[in-house]
C-alpha cells in the first residue's frame, strides 16, 4: 500500500471531522479505540456544523470527498451492524446527486468515443441528471432509422483515476481497522471495500451497463408491470451509453402520480413483486432502485427503471436461501430458516439449531398480528443479520447489495402506498419459486447443473492425466524404474474409479 494512500486517508478523516460527520458515529456501542479516536477527531469540528442536521452533515462531507465516498456511503447504508441504525438511516438518503461537469466538454467526449457516429447525436440538452460517476443528456438520434429521442449517459472526465486512488485509501483504512480493532474482523471491512471496488470497476465501463440492460431485457420479456429502456449499441462505448428516452412520471412525486391517474397501490405492488421476481427467479436484479431511478408509465400503470450501473447476482443456493428465509417468516416456520442457515454454511455447525430458531422466533413473532403498514421486511432482515453475531455468522459480502436493495425497494414502495402489505404481496412470488425449485423441473435443473459441472471436470481430466503421465515418464527416466508400466496402469485405473465415484455422487446429489 503506497504512502499516498495513507495521506488520502488522513485527508478523509480531516474532512469528516471538520464537517461534523464524526459526531454521527459517536456511539456507546463502538469499541473503546474507535470511541477515543472519534472524540479526538471532533476537536477539529467547525462550530457552525453543530447547527446543521445529521443528514446534512454527513452528505455534505461525503460530497466534498468526491464520488467514491458517495458510493461508499451508499454501501454503508446497508450495514447498520457496522455504523449503527441511526447512521445507516442517514446514509440511506444519499442518492448520487452531484453537480454536473461542464456540458461544453460533452461533444468532444462523444467524438473521441464514437467517432463519426457522434455526429448522429444532435440537439444535446443541458444535463438532466448528474450522479457520482456520470451525467445524462437528452438528445435526438438521427440515423437511417429516422429521428428518435434518446438518453446519452457520459462518464465524468478523470473519474476512473479518482476512483482508483480513493479505493486504495479505503483499502488502507479497512486494513487498519482490522488491525487496530480485532472485533471488527467479523464484519470483514476489507471485503466490504472489495465489494465496492468491484462494483465501481463495472460501473466505470458503460458497455457493461449496456450488457446488463440487454440481459435484464431477456429475463423480463414475458413479464408485465416492469419495463426498461433499450440500448443503441452503435452509439455506446466505454464512457458513453445511449438508450431510448423514457417519458414517464417520477415515482417520488405522489401528486404527479395522482394527476396522471396512476393507481398507486398497484404501482407499489408491481415494484415490490418485480424486484422479488428478479432476485429469486432470475438471480439478477437492479441493485440501485432509489426514487431517482424509478418512473411510472401512465399507459400501463407499471414501473420503468433506469440506470443499470449496479446490478446484483445471486447463485441458485443464495436464491433458495433468500426464498426460504422469506417464506419461513411468512409461515412462521422458524426452524426452516435456522436449518437453511446451517445447510448453506452461514452459521457454524457447532452452534445449536434450536437456539438459533428461538432467536429467529424473537424476530418474527412481533411482526404477526400488526397492521400491514407497521411490518417491515427490511427491518426483519436487518434484525436477522444483527442477531447472527451471537451465533458467529460472518458477514456475507454477496448479500450486501441484496440487503441494500431490499431496504430501497421497501422504502420506495411504502412511500407510494403507505398501507402496502409486504408479506401478503411477497408470498405468491416466493411460494411459486419454492414449488418450482422443489418440483420435478427444479430437480431437473439442479441435475443439469451437476452434469454440466461433471462434463467440465471430465473435459479437464485427460489433460491432467497427460501431465501426470509425463511427470511419471520424467521420473522413470531419472530413476530408471522398472515399475513404469505398472504406475501408468494404476494411474489410469485410479482415473476411471474417480470418474465413476464422481458420477455416483452427482446422481445422489440430484436425488435421482
Amino acid at each position: 500500500m503506497s504512502l499516498a494512500a495513507y495521506f488520502r486517508l488522513l485527508r478523509t478523516g480531516f474532512v469528516l471531522a471538520r464537517e461534523g460527520a464524526l459526531a454521527i458515529m459517536d456511539s456507546p456501542a463502538l469499541p473503546p479505540v474507535l470511541k477515543a479516536g472519534i472524540r479526538l477527531g471532533r476537536i477539529l469540528e467547525r462550530p457552525e456544523v453543530r447547527r446543521s442536521g445529521r443528514v446534512e452533515r454527513l452528505t455534505r462531507a461525503l460530497n466534498r470527498l468526491g464520488p467514491t465516498y458517495v458510493k461508499f456511503g451508499q454501501t454503508l447504508a446497508t450495514r447498520p451492524d457496522i455504523v449503527g441504525a441511526a447512521v445507516a438511516a442517514d446514509l440511506a438518503v444519499l442518492q448520487d446527486k452531484m453537480e454536473p461537469f461542464d456540458p461544453a466538454l460533452v461533444p468532444g467526449i462523444l467524438a473521441e468515443a464514437l467517432g463519426t457516429k457522434a455526429a448522429q447525436l444532435v440537439e444535446l440538452s443541458p444535463p438532466v441528471a448528474a450522479a457520482s460517476i456520470a451525467q445524462v443528456h437528452k438528445a435526438v438520434l438521427a440515423d437511417d432509422g429516422g429521428r428518435r429521442t434518446v438518453a446519452v449517459k457520459v462518464l465524468r472526465p478523470g473519474v476512473e483515476e479518482r476512483f482508483r486512488a480513493d479505493i486504495e485509501s479505503q483499502y488502507a483504512g479497512a486494513r487498519l481497522a482490522e488491525t487496530l480493532v480485532p472485533s471488527l474482523r467479523r464484519l470483514r471491512p476489507v471485503d466490504v471495500v472489495a465489494t465496492l471496488d468491484r462494483s465501481a470497476r463495472l460501473e466505470l465501463d458503460l458497455r457493461m451497463e449496456a450488457a446488463a440492460i440487454s440481459q435484464f431485457a431477456d429475463n423480463i420479456k414475458g413479464d408485465t408491470g416492469f419495463a426498461i429502456p433499450t440500448v443503441h449499441w452503435d452509439h455506446t462505448a466505454q464512457n458513453v451509453l445511449t438508450t431510448s428516452w423514457i417519458d414517464a412520471v417520477p415515482v417520488r412525486d405522489n401528486a404527479l402520480l395522482e394527476a396522471a391517474g396512476i393507481d398507486r397501490k398497484a404501482l407499489a405492488a408491481n415494484l415490490l413483486q418485480s424486484f422479488l421476481r428478479h432476485a429469486i427467479r432470475d438471480g439478477f436484479f437492479h441493485a440501485d432502485l432509489h426514487p431517482g431511478n424509478l418512473f411510472a408509465d401512465p399507459a400501463t400503470n407499471g414501473i420503468v427503471a433506469v440506470d443499470f450501473g449496479i446490478m446484483g447476482r445471486l447463485s441458485r443456493h443464495e436464491r433458495r436461501f433468500l426464498a426460504d428465509i422469506l417464506y419461513g417468516f411468512i409461515t412462521r416456520d422458524y426452524r426452516r430458516i435456522a436449518e437453511r442457515h446451517f445447510e448453506i454454511g452461514y452459521v457454524p455447525r457447532h452452534q445449536s439449531v434450536d437456539e438459533f430458531a428461538l432467536a429467529l422466533r424473537a424476530i418474527g413473532e412481533p411482526q404477526h398480528g400488526r397492521n400491514a403498514a407497521d411490518i417491515s421486511m427490511a427491518r426483519v432482515l436487518g434484525q436477522l443479520f444483527t442477531t447472527t453475531e451471537l451465533f458467529e455468522m460472518k458477514t456475507r459480502p454477496e448479500l450486501i447489495l441484496l440487503q441494500k436493495s431490499m431496504v430501497l425497494v421497501e422504502g420506495v414502495s411504502r412511500a407510494i402506498d403507505p398501507e402496502l402489505d409486504i408479506w401478503t404481496l411477497s408470498e405468491p412470488i416466493v411460494a411459486d419459486w419454492l414449488r418450482r425449485s422443489a418440483g420435478p423441473l427444479g430437480r431437473l435443473e439442479a441435475f443439469r447443473e451437476h452434469v454440466d459441472t461433471a462434463v467440465e471436470t471430465f473435459g479437464r481430466l485427460p489433460a491432467i492425466v497427460d501431465k501426470a503421465e509425463a511427470a511419471l515418464d520424467d521420473y522413470d527416466r531419472e530413476k530408471r524404474s522398472p515399475r513404469r508400466r505398472f504406475d501408468r496402469f494404476m494411474l489410469l485405473v485410479g482415473f476411471w474409479l474417480g470418474a465413476a465415484a464422481a458420477l455416483a455422487l452427482i446422481w445422489r446429489l440430484a436425488g435421482l
